[in-house]
């Protein structure tokens, strides 16, 4: 079990640097700028994650977290032209990270004897937290806060891997129907236009009439 969750947490990192770094590529950041913007987005949700377990922070128990973050920085170097024009390319690789951190933040949460809810909660801020800093970075609104679907997709999909394990599930299948309906929500959310109602502010006509007088 815990090379399954190694194997995922390094196609997490990978998958979350390099949406990191594709976007501050467009921002025009230099090497080491980007490949902090990687690393940041991919060991985030996990550093706040682990704290708040009160176990060990997963990156200071091996480098290969930052060798990850630098194959991904190699991969937008040399695929530039292809990852940094298309939008599509940020959303695949976003939801993969979001998908895989939530597994790990769930699995994690479980192995150490937490209840289902702590891991949900769990799940959420590893596969979201990395990509707020990620914005903050960046100096773009986070994309959490925005009306997309994203720690909805988590949300759901913790709520796959409770119902999957309650029917009986082992703890791999559980992690991939989880997996797989965050990714599909995120892929039916761009397909349909889905997203969560804002709070928009109340017009006070009342205010207009007695200004306009």
């Amino acid at each position: 079990m815990e090379e399954f969750l190694f194997i995922i947490e390094m196609i997490g990192t990978v998958a979350a640097a390099i949406s990191g770094i594709r976007l501050a590529a467009t921002k025009k950041f230099d090497w080491f700028g980007a490949y902090t913007v990687g690393l940041v987005t991919a060991i985030g949700g996990g550093t706040l994650r682990d704290v708040l377990l009160d176990i060990p922070v997963f990156w200071m128990q091996s480098w290969s977290y930052f060798a990850a973050t630098a194959l991904a920085l190699a991969t937008v170097m040399i695929f530039r032209s292809f990852l940094v024009s298309r939008d599509k390319i940020l959303f695949i690789f976003d939801s993969i990270g979001l998908a895989l951190f939530c597994v790990i933040g769930i699995q994690k949460s479980l192995a150490v004897g937490h209840p289902m809810w702590v891991a949900a909660t769990m799940g959420i801020i590893t596969g979201a937290f990395g990509g707020v800093l990620r914005d903050l970075l960046i100096n773009e609104e986070p994309l959490i806060f925005r009306k997309d679907i994203y720690a909805t997709a988590c949300l759901a999909g913790t709520i796959v891997y409770w119902i999957s394990a309650l029917l009986g599930a082992g703890p791999m299948l559980a992690a991939l129907m989880c997996a797989i309906a965050i990714i599909g929500l995120r892929i039916l959310a761009l397909r349909f236009n889905l997203s969560l109602p804002t709070l928009a502010p109340v017009k006070n006509d009342n205010h207009k009439k007695s200004g306009s007088k």
